[in-house]
């Protein structure tokens, strides 16, 4: 036994403490106190397979990836309903913050850690496969055909806003280092890397297509705009929508898709791809993982797909 895992035992005492609190300092009926027991014990057998056997080990990544354990399930235990694993959160983000409150850790890491929400809507993404005929259903010759094809190769590569989007400007985007600022909720700015197919299409855009649509601008103040309409003006919310509504409509997609289904395909393929979530917080410029977070049941439920579809025993005969 390492020393670390020495230490396990006093985890449990800690659990006996906080339950041992929860009884008589704050009245909690008998079975709540049960409840709280099994979700509490779950977690620290969840830490253990996990190495961490002492709170000062745990991160907020921790407790987020306990939470979609949850909502996945397990060998030996079922999914949670939305209301069984928001419970089970509220026991944990109670028990760290006993244990801060009590000077054994020094930080809370599920002190932003939210319990999920009944009837919160999953992220609409659509497939790889739908992003592709989406993305070849736009382009021309034409000014506007460029742009149309630039301004959704960019919301797919970066996943941004299309408040970002509309607001980029020319001096955001670095073709040399393969990079383009975004300035996000707050006027908070990130960085994010533009894939080889936005990058050509952006510069094939800035020096072929927009030169022509700033020509027929008759004000200064939108110059640095990187899209521009055929006025020569800064291309508006509406007008991009609308730019991907035409390109889905040509490429046969039925669903509803607007620019946030791009941004949220970027983050599940990101995700499918076996990408951090902490790197995917910041590719998309939330300002807590927890957000990002409901991307993972959307990748959970691709998951379970593909396992029905592929394993030779997921069904009964």
């Amino acid at each position: 036994m390492t020393a670390a895992e020495a230490e396990f035992p006093a985890l449990a005492k800690l659990l006996e403490n906080y339950l041992a609190h929860l009884a008589v300092e704050r009245g909690l009926a008998k079975n709540t106190i049960a409840s709280y027991r099994r979700d509490l014990t779950r977690y620290l057998e969840f830490l253990q397979s996990q190495g961490k056997f002492h709170l000062r080990e745990v991160t907020e990544e921790d407790v987020v990836a306990f939470l979609a354990a949850l909502r996945r399930g397990d060998a030996r235990h079922p999914p949670l309903a939305v209301p069984s694993a928001a419970r089970a959160v509220v026991a944990v983000r109670g028990f760290h913050r006993f244990a801060a409150l009590d000077g054994i850790t020094d930080v809370d890491p599920a002190r932003d850690v939210r319990p999920p929400v009944s009837g919160r809507r999953l992220p609409k993404a659509i497939t790889v496969e739908e992003v592709n005929r989406l993305l070849a259903a736009v382009g021309g010759p034409t000014p506007r055909e460029i742009r149309d094809r630039a301004l959704l190769e960019f919301l797919y590569a970066t996943g941004a806003r299309i408040s970002e989007a509309v607001g980029l400007a020319v001096d955001d985007i670095d073709f040399d280092e393969g990079v383009v600022r975004l300035h996000g909720k707050g006027d908070k700015q990130r960085i994010v890397p533009l894939g080889s197919y936005a990058r050509e299409a952006l510069r094939t855009y800035v020096r072929d297509a927009r030169p022509l649509l700033a020509a027929a601008g008759r004000s200064p103040a939108n110059r640095g705009a990187v899209f521009l309409n055929a006025r020569g003006g800064r291309l508006s919310r509406q007008s991009a929508w609308a730019v991907l509504r035409r390109a889905a409509a040509r490429a046969g997609l039925t669903a509803v898709i607007s620019p946030h289904t791009l941004r949220h395909s970027f983050a599940t393929h990101l995700l499918d791809g076996g990408a951090d979530i902490r790197v995917v917080q910041e590719l998309l410029g939330h300002a807590s993982v927890t957000t990002t977070q409901i991307y993972t049941l959307v990748t959970v439920d691709t998951l379970r797909q593909v396992y029905a579809m592929a394993h030779p025993r997921a069904h009964s005969r």
